[in-house]
């Protein structure tokens, strides 16, 4: 008896090791508009926050330089930035950028000043020299390396996760190693919403654009992640899912709601001089706050999670991906917000923006 039965043992479990390892390699097929919300004084004068993109199987090789993630990386984020020697933008890791860490038990549950600045610290003499001497660490009123990492602990942040290819993020890869990453940054009209809107025009073609209203021709990372929301609803094979990525306690108070500049103008003092100058601005604006700017972008059933958990956000959700091509996804460049093809971004800069039309 033991006999016959010892090789269809022997079969099944080979069967289950098999399965096993399917399952347990690392799915890739991801990326994420990370939405940051403000925090701090800075965050009361300009209460709009910060936006930058994931991407589950894009790595950096260093900060200005991207390759495809090996299998046991969980990818980066990518984001224009101000103050960091003149770069455009800067690609870190998904766990040194949240929380100025390369390993899951090296999170911290709980953080003050004095652990900030050391685990931070330790993060750039590790990795961030590289982007020269010149770059400052960073304050209240520049930024500098100091705001690449541990950004978990300034602020909570939402994931706007949405199905990519292997194709298109071949394709980007491409792009961005082959233009020029010359600092094009703006606070009004090429800011980091500006650059997460020039990148998702190249997945998703001609959908992201300026507005007029509520955000007075300037791009904001609400008016992004609304966007995203509402063409996800149009288009279910994004796969959108949207995740919370709370806020570390204990270094600083918690951070704030994402505003539209509308909003941004009507909720505080700047609402008296505009009303005293401008009157029937003012009503406008406060006319478009109350029809069109009460977006809801945090679904109430929304997913928490916590470091270890990160994971989820490299997990597809169904095999129908985002269909665009990887051709028409470098086409589309001219026309989302970067100027040049992977061929001619080398004589200028492939993140330079172009004007676009307003909606």
């Amino acid at each position: 008896m033991p006999r016959v039965r010892t090789p269809r043992i022997i079969g099944i479990g080979l069967v289950a090791v098999a399965y096993l390892f399917l399952f347990s390699l690392p799915s890739h097929a991801q990326a994420a508009l990370m939405l940051e919300e403000p925090y701090g004084f800075f965050g009361i004068l300009n209460p709009t926050g910060h936006d930058a993109i994931y991407f589950a199987r894009i790595c950096a090789e260093t900060p200005i330089k991207l390759r495809r993630c090996h299998a046991d990386e969980m990818g980066s984020v990518i984001s224009r930035y101000s103050g960091i020697a003149d770069y455009d933008w800067i690609a870190v890791p998904l766990l040194p950028y949240l929380y100025s860490v390369e390993d899951l038990p090296a999170v911290p549950s709980r953080v003050n000043r004095k652990t900030v600045d050391r685990l931070r610290d330790q993060y750039h003499e590790a990795h961030l020299l590289s982007l020269g001497d010149a770059v400052p660490r960073g304050g209240f009123l520049h930024g500098g390396w100091s705001e690449l990492v541990g950004v978990a602990y300034e602020r909570r942040m939402y994931a706007y996760r949405f199905e990519t290819t292997e194709e298109q993020d071949d394709a980007f890869i491409a792009f961005l190693n082959a233009s020029e990453n010359r600092s094009h940054f703006q606070l009004l009209f090429n800011n980091c919403a500006d650059f997460s809107r020039g990148i998702l025009n190249m997945y998703f073609p001609h959908t992201f654009g300026r507005s007029i209203f509520p955000d007075a021709g300037m791009t904001t990372p609400k008016h992004i992640a609304y966007k995203l929301l509402r063409y996800s609803a149009k288009h279910p094979e994004t796969q959108l899912q949207v995740y919370e990525i709370p806020q570390i306690p204990g270094y600083r108070k918690q951070s704030r709601s994402n505003k539209s500049i509308a909003e941004s103008l009507i909720t505080t003092g700047y609402a008296i001089p505009i009303a005293i100058l401008n009157p029937y601005l003012a009503g406008a604006l406060f006319v478009d706050f109350l029809v069109r700017d009460h977006h809801h972008l945090i679904p109430k059933d929304h997913i928490e999670l916590a470091p270890e958990e990160l994971e989820t956000l490299t997990i597809p959700g169904s095999p129908a991906q985002n269909p665009v091509s990887a051709s028409a996804q470098v086409h589309s460049a001219a026309d989302s917000g970067f100027t040049e093809t992977p061929s001619a971004a080398t004589a200028n800069s492939g993140l330079k923006e172009v004007v676009a039309s307003h909606e």
